[in-house]
């Protein structure tokens, strides 16, 4: 197994803003207590996480409503090239897409800081990937979008198209390749995001 799944930790970079991750004690069996007891306080997005439709579009769906079949099954892993913005015809792919796409674009396994900048996905290379049957996308980016976008196109594109986004994966060292994904986030009901454990098996197995 490979797991994709960014480390959470204290002070771990998360978008400027949004509620820190922390861990801490509330119970403790070394000062009387019967149990060792934590509160975990994290934004929807700490981390690997899920993105529902609900997050860019207030009539979208929430989190609940995502198909767990959709976060299992063949996935494939593509080194993109280092570009600020990645397009359709700078990624040429196999004529055969699984649904499930990972993008590895340069991103470390560890931030030392929230990223100053990613590549983003455009629009048409969401299309692109829309009419060849895919239905998510994931990377190893925080967002799709720049990471100064008010508009968020790529996330627009996703929900015209129906495509699930999966963010802030930990990719390095994976090869391009065919895998098994296992993607499962937190049963949040109304929720617009969740952290989720991500893996990966290899050599695929025969799931659509």
């Amino acid at each position: 197994m490979i797991d994709i799944t960014r480390t959470l930790y204290p002070d771990h970079p998360n978008w400027p803003g949004d509620t820190p991750y922390s861990l801490a004690q509330t119970s403790d069996i070394s000062q009387g207590s019967t149990v060792n007891l934590m509160k975990l306080e994290t934004s929807t997005h700490g981390g690997t996480h899920l993105d529902a439709p609900y997050h860019y579009d207030e009539t979208g769906a929430t989190l609940e409503r995502i198909p767990l079949e959709l976060l299992i099954g063949e996935a494939l892993i593509v080194h993109t090239p280092r570009q600020r913005v990645l397009h359709a015809e700078h990624l040429p792919l196999p004529e055969n897409l699984p649904k499930r796409i990972l993008f590895f674009t340069g991103q470390p396994e560890r931030w030392q800081s929230f990223p100053e900048s990613i590549t983003a996905f455009a629009p048409d290379l969401i299309h692109s990937l829309a009419d060849r049957g895919v239905r998510l996308i994931g990377t190893d980016a925080p967002s799709v979008d720049a990471l100064d976008s008010k508009t968020l196109p790529a996330h627009k594109a996703c929900g015209t198209r129906g495509i699930t986004i999966l963010e802030s994966l930990n990719l390095q060292g994976v090869a391009v390749g065919r895998y098994h994904l296992i993607c499962l986030p937190l049963a949040l009901v109304g929720a617009d995001a969740s952290p989720a454990r991500a893996i990966l098996t290899s050599p695929a197995e025969k799931t659509p």
